[in-house]
C-alpha cells in the first residue's frame, strides 16, 4: 500500500473548509490607541476599527505604567531569561510577580509559565498519568482538553455546567487518581461555572478540583480575584487554578497558583515548566505592573459592569437575542458561518470589528460573534454597535427573504 501524501490531506482539508466556510483570515493590525486599531484589509488597505474582539478586559495593555515597568527592565536585565528556571533563569522579577499574585489571590504559592497553554499541559502531565481520570466540562478551552489527552489518563466529559452529571462521571472511575477540571468564565458563552456545586462533588469523590481562570482573573470578584473567590471558594476547595497574564492582565504568560505540595511537584515533575525557557524579564515586569493595577483600579470592574449593563439593556430593546452572561464576554449566535460572517463583515464596514467565532472552536450550529467589553468603551461606543448590530441584523433579514 503506498504511503499516504500529506500534501494532498493538507490540499483536502483546505477545501473543506472553504466549503465549510470554517477557514480563517490573519489580519495584521498597523497601530492602536486604546479601544481603536488600524487593520489591514483582504485588499491590503487598513482602516481605523472601534475593537470589540479583544480580550483587553480592563484596558491595560497599552497602559503606560506596564509600558514603563518593561522599559526599566529592559534597561537592567536585558530582553532574555536565557534558560529555563531551573537551571538560571529565574531571576528576581520572576519571583516578585509569583508572590503577588499569589498575595492577590490568596494562595500559598504561584509559579509563573510561559502561556496558559503551557501551564495546562504542566499541571495534567504532572497530575495525571494512565489509570487515571479527569472529568471535564464539555466547553473547557482546548488547552485543558488536549492536555488531558496527552496525560495518558482517561477523559470523560460532562454537559455544560451540569455539575451533576461532572458527580457522576467521577462515581463511575473507581481507580487511580480523579481530577475536575473546568474554566472559571468560558470564554466563548461568557457564563461561569457552578463552582461552589463542583467543589462539593470533588469533595465527595477526594478528586482534585482544577479551575482555568483565564477570563475571570481581574474581573469577577473582590479586588478582582476571579471566579473561585467571587463563589466564596478558597484553596481549600480550589487546590489548584490558572491565572492567564494575557488576558485582563494585558500581557503575557500565566501563573498556578495552589496549595504549596502541589506547586513544588509542578516544579520536580512538569516537563512545560522543566523544558521551557522563562518568561522574558520584561514581559514579568509588564505582568507585576497590571496586578498591582489590577488590585486597585477599581474604576476599571465598575466601568465593565456599566458597560455590560448597558449592552444588555441596549439589545433587549433592538430585539438582539445576546447569550446570558454577565461578563465583558457577550456572544450573539448566528447559527451559521455565512450569518455570522455576512454581520462581522456589515460591522466591519461601519467601523466596527466583532470577530466571527465558527467550528471547531465553537460546536457546529452556534456559530456567532464574541462581542467582547473593555473598561475603556465608553457608553457612546457600545450604544453606536447595538445600532449597527440592529441594522445589520435587519439588513440580512431582507436579503434572505
Amino acid at each position: 500500500m503506498p504511503r499516504a501524501d500529506l500534501y494532498q490531506r493538507i490540499a483536502v482539508i483546505r477545501e473543506r473548509h472553504i466549503a465549510q466556510q470554517h477557514l480563517r483570515t490573519q489580519r495584521t493590525v498597523l497601530r492602536r490607541d486604546g479601544i481603536r486599531c488600524q487593520v489591514t484589509s483582504a485588499d491590503g488597505h487598513a482602516r481605523w476599527l472601534r475593537n470589540f474582539c479583544s480580550n483587553d478586559y480592563l484596558g491595560l495593555a497599552q497602559a503606560p505604567e506596564l509600558a514603563n515597568a518593561a522599559a526599566a527592565v529592559i534597561a537592567s536585565d536585558g530582553v532574555g531569561s536565557t534558560a529555563s528556571h531551573l537551571v538560571c533563569g529565574h531571576l528576581a522579577i520572576h519571583a516578585a510577580l509569583e508572590r503577588e499574585v499569589a498575595d492577590w489571590l490568596q494562595a500559598p504559592r504561584a509559579l509563573l509559565f510561559g502561556s496558559g497553554y503551557l501551564a495546562n499541559l504542566a499541571v495534567m502531565q504532572a497530575m495525571l498519568e494512565a489509570g487515571d481520570v479527569c472529568v471535564q466540562d464539555k466547553l473547557n478551552h482546548a488547552s485543558l482538553i488536549d492536555a488531558a489527552r496527552l496525560s495518558g489518563c482517561r477523559l470523560r466529559r460532562y454537559p455544560h455546567t451540569d455539575a451533576a452529571a461532572a458527580l457522576r462521571q467521577l462515581q463511575a472511575a473507581h481507580d487511580g487518581v480523579a481530577l475536575l477540571a473546568t474554566d472559571g468564565v468560558f470564554s466563548m458563552d461568557g457564563d461561569i461555572a457552578p463552582l461552589p456545586a463542583l467543589a462539593d462533588a470533588a469533595r465527595a469523590q477526594s478528586a482534585l478540583l482544577y479551575v482555568d481562570d483565564a477570563h475571570g482573573v481581574g474581573v469577577l470578584g473582590q479586588e478582582g480575584r476571579g471566579s473561585v473567590v467571587a463563589n466564596g471558594l478558597d484553596v481549600r476547595d480550589v487546590p489548584l487554578q490558572l491565572v492567564t497574564l494575557g488576558k485582563a492582565l494585558g500581557g503575557y504568560g500565566a501563573v498556578v497558583v495552589g496549595a504549596t505540595d502541589l506547586i513544588e511537584h509542578l516544579v520536580q515533575s512538569a516537563r512545560a515548566y522543566r523544558y521551557s525557557t522563562a518568561l522574558a524579564p520584561a514581559q514579568a515586569a509588564a505582568a507585576l505592573a497590571a496586578v498591582k493595577l489590577a488590585r486597585q483600579d477599581h474604576w476599571r470592574r465598575e466601568a465593565l459592569q456599566v458597560l455590560i449593563a448597558r449592552l444588555r439593556t441596549g439589545a433587549a430593546r433592538h430585539g438582539i437575542d445576546l447569550m446570558p452572561s454577565d461578563t465583558p464576554i457577550q456572544p450573539l449566535v448566528c447559527t451559521s458561518p455565512a450569518r455570522a460572517l455576512a454581520l462581522s463583515a456589515a460591522l466591519e464596514r461601519a467601523g466596527f470589528w466583532v470577530t466571527a467565532i465558527r467550528p471547531p472552536t465553537v460546536p457546529e450550529g452556534s456559530s456567532r460573534l464574541r462581542i467582547t467589553l473593555c473598561a475603556l468603551h465608553t457608553p457612546q461606543d457600545v450604544d453606536a454597535l447595538v445600532e449597527e448590530i440592529a441594522r445589520a441584523q435587519a439588513a440580512l433579514s431582507v436579503q434572505s427573504t
